[in-house]
């Protein structure tokens, strides 16, 4: 049986190393979430690239850094650019599935980015909030504050959040009158990983879990929630072009980042360069923000951003009142406990 698995592995290992070989010279692979998030970057970036002459295959993922990893490692590269979360940057850098990043070469000023100094492997694409949303035909007088959001007696019925811990235990903590300044220093101790936990005891009974981002606004679209959390650029295109009559809830959104990486090692280096710095430059960032409604990381694209798109963004000075960063060292440094302790709870 050993056997039989060491060459199973050598064999998967060729596969991918022949499918690494194979790609065309000057065919640039770059992997992103799927759904209307890649539909954005294909419109804003993807299509006027090639335009040019460029040309790119498109791959999706859900932020496996082990299979990163493991192209790295059997030096068979698929993926040349990847689109990464926060989690998923910090730990492929970690593990050195990642290059680090030279600003110089791309030719940009790390300084007009939104959080490029959180981050020496990758560069900061879109800024994002984690919200909550509910449906308006639905609900006469909706939630206003994260508070409703664990209200069952106020607000009865199913909620929908994501399989997993980020967020939803610093909401947890605020809607039990932790200040949000003072959330990760609370997190940071046992006492206060018991006391979200013991608050999202109290509408487990009523929870429904997703784990794709497109998934959040169906399971609202659906009628199995009365309200969801979600990433904003999300639920704004189902309002927009599903025409859902869908609300979205600012407070206390959870402001994150997608970034740009490289893939350790990859033979495209120079191409993926010259593709990142396109992806980052001021019109392609203004452009996306037409197709999906995410902040733009490169702060000289907000004067290109249609005045009638800007209320609907992460960034937008009233949606920021009560918003807080998600603290991508905390989970760096936490993660894994934390996740396991959340599957333990949901086992339970």
């Amino acid at each position: 049986m050993k056997k039989f698995s060491v060459l199973l592995t050598a064999a998967l290992l060729a596969g991918t190393a022949f499918a690494a070989s194979a790609r065309a010279a000057d065919e640039l692979t770059v992997t992103s979430w799927g759904g209307s998030y890649s539909e954005s970057q294909r419109k804003a970036y993807y299509e006027p690239y090639m335009a040019a002459g460029n040309k790119i295959t498109e791959a999706e993922y859900n932020g496996e850094v082990a299979k990163i990893k493991a192209m790295v490692e059997a030096n068979a590269i698929t993926w040349d650019v990847i689109d990464v979360d926060t989690a998923t940057a910090l730990q492929g850098c970690a593990e050195g599935a990642l290059e680090t990043i030279d600003w110089a070469k791309l030719g940009l000023d790390r300084s007009k980015f939104i959080g490029a100094e959180l981050m020496e492997c990758a560069v900061p694409t879109i800024v994002y909030g984690t919200v909550f949303g509910y449906d308006t035909s639905k609900l006469a007088e909706g939630p206003t504050t994260i508070n409703d959001f664990f209200d069952l007696a106020k607000f009865p019925g199913k909620r929908g959040i994501q399989k997993n811990p980020t967020v939803n235990l610093e909401w947890a903590l605020i809607a039990d009158g932790v200040d949000a300044k003072d959330v990760y220093t609370t997190l940071s101790t046992p006492e206060g990983v018991d006391r979200a936990f013991k608050k999202l005891d109290t509408i487990k009974s009523e929870i429904v879990f997703w784990e794709a981002g497109a998934q959040a606004p169906q399971l609202l679209a659906d009628g199995q929630v009365v309200m969801v959390s979600a990433w904003n650029g999300r639920l704004q295109t189902a309002i927009d072009k599903d025409k859902k009559p869908f609300k979205i809830i600012w407070d206390h959104q959870g402001l994150d980042w997608d970034w740009w990486a490289i893939t350790k090692g990859t033979p495209k280096i120079e191409e993926a360069y010259r593709f990142v710095a396109f992806a980052s430059g001021v019109g392609p960032q203004a452009e996306q923000t037409k197709y999906i409604a995410y902040g733009p990381a490169n702060k000289d694209a907000i004067p290109g951003i249609e005045p009638a798109t800007l209320p609907n963004l992460p960034t937008a000075p009233d949606n920021l009142k009560t918003a807080f960063n998600v603290d991508p060292q905390f989970w760096a440094d936490h993660g894994d406990e934390l996740k396991e302790r959340f599957n333990a709870w949901l086992a339970k």
